[in-house]
């Protein structure tokens, strides 16, 4: 029976929060590429944020709900057996019809830029479904990106990937092995840094907004579907062995290395797709090369945001670097944030 949250939340409003994500490897983590080449350990390595998405509820009237976030002009209101999934927010809608539940506002708010390409969708939801597990069915970490992996795969058409759902549930700084065909476990987490590495690891990073907004999917189609056809495998089998290398030189704390690693995954994702490069991305990623760093998008480019890692010494003065090149675009910045060792909570 459908259940109603607004007596409840009138009492105790219910807050959720979880982090967003850099990464390198993407891609890898979508199943029409990693499922068919299971063999060759198909990789992803990502960094949590402490730019959290918070999901607040609170009452609303009985048989309703109304969704309002963060960067959108105007929210969504509907009874609950009017739901539009195909709306701009059709995916938080899906997971309330998942839990059958009414009565409540949700507000979404997100200390990252929206469509920045740090995950932030997939934060939302993995956010929200946490949320909605504290007042009707406890779920553990697993169960939590379970589903919201499949709502968004679903809703969205097929092609998305587990990585931004993952690292918005765990946290962290992790290695993922992705094998779907292991019916009970498709994934394997390798957590790569304690506390104090990440801590350590914070100090070697440097994120930014590059002001313009980013809308994956154009760039991940194209990627699969290159990928698929051939044209393109050999260097996504090469990007994969360069991000196992990646790992290994984080784990070792090795800032060097990495940002060689990081720098080769770059240049092997240029030739694979250079309409991924914006020009202001692509004129501050040389300027992290040119200062020792590694650099790369986060997501599939196209706008939103990079990261770039390496010698904190070499880290600072790309950080004076960037702030001068985004200083003339509107709302580009220098992210302020660390790495989040909390996943949602």
């Amino acid at each position: 029976m459908p259940k109603s949250l607004r007596d409840l939340l009138t009492q105790h409003p219910v807050v959720a929060s979880a982090p967003c994500r850099i990464d390198a490897g993407g891609t890898w983590d979508i199943k029409a590429m990693a499922l068919p080449f299971q063999r060759l350990r198909p990789v992803t390595v990502n960094i949590a944020l402490n730019l959290r998405t918070t999901v607040i509820l609170s009452p609303y009237k009985d048989n309703w709900v109304k969704i309002f976030s963060d960067g959108f002009p105007r929210g969504e209101s509907f009874p609950r057996d009017q739901f539009p999934l195909t709306s701009p927010f059709g995916l938080f809608f899906a997971a309330v019809s998942y839990f059958d539940l009414h009565g409540m506002t949700v507000q979404i708010k997100s200390q990252s830029p929206v469509k920045s390409a740090l995950g932030g969708s997939s934060t939302a939801l993995v956010a929200l479904i946490k949320a909605l597990s504290k007042v009707d069915k406890k779920m553990s970490p697993k169960e939590i990106l379970h589903l919201a992996y499949h709502l968004e795969d679903g809703i969205n058409g097929g092609n998305c990937g587990l990585q931004d759902h993952a690292a918005a549930v765990y946290g962290g700084v992790s290695q993922w092995e992705w094998h779907y065909a292991k019916r009970m476990a498709p994934f394997e987490r390798i957590a790569l840094l304690d506390r104090k590495g990440q801590k350590e690891l914070s100090k070697h990073l440097l994120v930014a907004y590059s002001g313009k907004s980013h809308i994956s999917s154009t760039t991940n189609r194209k990627w699969v579907k290159d990928f698929l056809s051939g044209r393109t495998r050999s260097g996504w089998v090469r990007v994969n062995e360069v991000v196992y290398n990646l790992a290994r030189a984080i784990k070792k704390l090795d800032w060097r290395r990495a940002a060689g690693f990081l720098r080769e995954e770059m240049a092997l994702r240029k030739e694979l797709t250079p309409e991924a490069l914006i020009p202001l991305m692509e004129k501050m990623i040389d300027q992290a090369w040119q200062t020792g760093c590694g650099s790369r998008f986060a997501g599939a480019g196209a706008g939103g945001s990079l990261w770039a890692i390496g010698e904190a010494k070499d880290i600072q003065r790309l950080k004076r670097i960037w702030e001068k090149t985004l200083a003339p675009v509107k709302e580009a910045r220098i992210l302020d944030c660390e790495v989040d060792p909390h996943g949602a909570s």
